[in-house]
């Protein structure tokens, strides 16, 4: 009886032992990778070190980014595997460029608002904590500081800097399989812009965020969900405010016919109009979108004053609205551990 015992103990220590050696193990496999312009770093660019990291693995990569300003445009192919980005410092670590919609390339042509972005996230399980991502054209029309269409992509303590255009969730908008997800997770982030500077077709929860209406500034979102999404964007807890003048800011419009776009808890400031929402002059829409608030607040909060078609949320209907509901997915997607 007592060599029975002792060998269940043993047992039980082994399989413990192998179980930290495994943890380890992994952590140890778990490349790391450093960007520095001063060059006391494995590369002095960030896409450099982007493109050396392995395709199609299944271990993550994380890429230290030293303090400094890097002028890159970055791709970020759907080749690659895991990639978790972290800076030192959001207000110190800026990865910013100058593209624009109307620009030109080389064979004469506009680039595009897809083309103008600085950043291009097309892989899944993508994550970044503690950087800055800007396009610094100026008021030049749509220029987007970061473009998402892969699935899986988090963001902690980041800062989206913009004018119009600034963040844009792509997610499926091109593409004819509208059932592919694309999630995003943004918390503790910042972003700002004038004109739809929240925009796409992917799914996206704001939590804790402050969301910042410049001068100008107009319409908030412009959501294109697909009708076969339940969730378009959320912003939860977050404060919607701004230095434009008083009322004149749309929390959003519809760029698709049944774009979603909820607000939950959030502070609203005196830039936002009494109405809300705009129909964006297609008065179809105002029966297809969802747009909803939940318990809105602040000086920009008149519910009674929304425009008729929009939704206030019951008890019953906001339960849904929480994070791991609306990113879970068929994958079970646990967010928290994406930005560990």
């Amino acid at each position: 009886m007592r060599y029975s015992i002792l060998f269940k103990n043993c047992t039980l220590f082994s399989a413990f032992l192998i179980a930290v050696f495994s943890l380890l193990s992994f952590r140890t496999r778990e490349k790391t990778l450093v960007v520095s312009k001063d060059g006391k770093g494995d590369f002095t660019t960030v896409q450099q070190a982007i493109d050396a990291v392995e395709n199609n693995s299944y271990l993550r990569t994380k890429i230290i980014i030293k303090a400094g300003i890097y002028k890159e445009k970055i791709v970020i192919p759907e080749s690659k595997g895991p990639l978790f980005l972290e800076g030192e410092n959001s207000e110190k670590t800026i990865i910013t460029y100058d593209d624009f919609a109307s620009k030109k390339n080389a064979d004469g042509k506009e680039i595009g608002t897809t083309g103008s972005s600085t950043l291009f996230i097309y892989s899944n399980d993508f994550s970044a904590k503690n950087i800055s991502f800007e396009n610094s054209s100026g008021k030049v029309g749509q220029a987007v500081a970061v473009l998402t269409s892969g699935d899986r992509i988090a963001f902690e303590n980041c800062r989206f800097l913009g004018n119009q255009d600034t963040l844009y969730l792509k997610g499926v908008q091109d593409l004819q399989d509208k059932t592919k997800p694309s999630r995003n997770y943004f918390k503790n982030c910042y972003v700002e812009g004038t004109t739809d500077y929240i925009f796409g077709a992917g799914t996206a929860v704001f939590e804790n965020c402050i969301i910042y209406s410049k001068e100008t500034a107009s319409y908030v979102t412009a959501a294109s969900t697909p009708q076969e999404n339940e969730f378009g964007f959320a912003f939860i807890n977050s404060k919607i405010i701004g230095n434009a003048k008083e009322h004149s800011v749309y929390l959003g419009r519809p760029w698709r016919p049944f774009a979603k776009t909820v607000y939950i808890d959030c502070e609203l400031n005196s830039t936002i109009k009494s109405e809300g929402w705009h129909n964006w002059s297609k008065p179809d829409a105002e029966k297809t979108t969802f747009y909803a608030e939940s318990y809105s607040k602040g000086p920009g909060a008149n519910v009674m004053q929304r425009v008729s078609w929009s939704h206030q949320l019951t008890q019953q209907e906001r339960k849904k609205y929480t994070t791991d509901n609306i990113l879970k997915g068929k994958d079970n997607w646990n967010v928290k551990k994406s930005l560990k």
